[in-house]
C-alpha cells in the first residue's frame, strides 16, 4: 500500500488536531495563561492538559514562562507561530456560529480594533480578493501525486 498524500493539513492536524489542543490555543489567545485557568475553561483532565501543553511548547506554538518560584508555577503564552494559528481559530468559530448554532446563540463575539464585529474572510495576498472555492486551482508539488491521487507508476 502506498503512503497517503503528503499534506501540510495532515501535518498540522497531527500537532494541533489532538483533542483540546486548539482549545488551549483559544484560551491562551484570550489571555488565560495559567494552568488552573486552562483546566477550568477547557474542562480537560489535568494529565491530558499537561500533555497537550508540553507538546505545544515542544512544537514552538506556546512558550512556558515561570511566574512563581515557590511553588514553581508557569504561564503559557503564544509564540509568533502560535499567533499565526489565531485566524484559524477565528474562522472555525465563525463557521461554528453559522452552521452549528442558532441565530443569537453565539457564545462569543470578537470585536475588531475598528469597533465592529469581526467577520473573518480569507483573502488573496496578491490581489486582495476574497478566496472562493471556484477561484482555486490545485498544483500538487509532491512527486508522484496528482490532484486525483497517486500518478501511475
Amino acid at each position: 500500500m502506498k503512503q497517503p498524500r503528503p499534506c501540510s493539513i495532515a501535518d498540522a492536524l497531527a500537532l494541533v488536531g489532538e483533542k483540546y489542543s486548539l482549545l488551549v490555543l483559544r484560551e491562551v489567545c484570550l489571555g488565560n495563561e495559567r494552568f488552573d485557568q486552562l483546566v477550568r475553561n477547557i474542562g480537560a483532565p489535568r494529565d491530558i492538559l499537561a500533555t497537550r501543553l508540553r507538546r505545544l511548547v515542544e512544537a514552538g506554538i506556546l512558550e512556558k514562562v515561570a511566574y512563581s518560584e515557590r511553588p514553581q508555577r508557569f504561564r503559557y503564552r503564544p509564540t509568533p507561530a502560535g499567533l499565526e494559528l489565531e485566524p484559524v481559530l477565528m474562522t472555525l468559530m465563525a463557521w461554528g456560529d453559522r452552521h452549528l448554532r442558532g441565530e443569537g446563540d453565539r457564545p462569543m463575539v470578537l470585536e475588531h480594533s475598528c469597533g465592529q464585529e469581526l467577520v473573518p474572510v480569507v483573502t488573496c495576498s496578491a490581489c486582495g480578493d476574497a478566496v472562493r472555492h471556484e477561484d482555486l486551482t490545485a498544483h500538487p508539488q509532491s512527486p508522484g501525486w496528482t490532484t486525483t491521487g497517486p500518478s501511475a507508476a
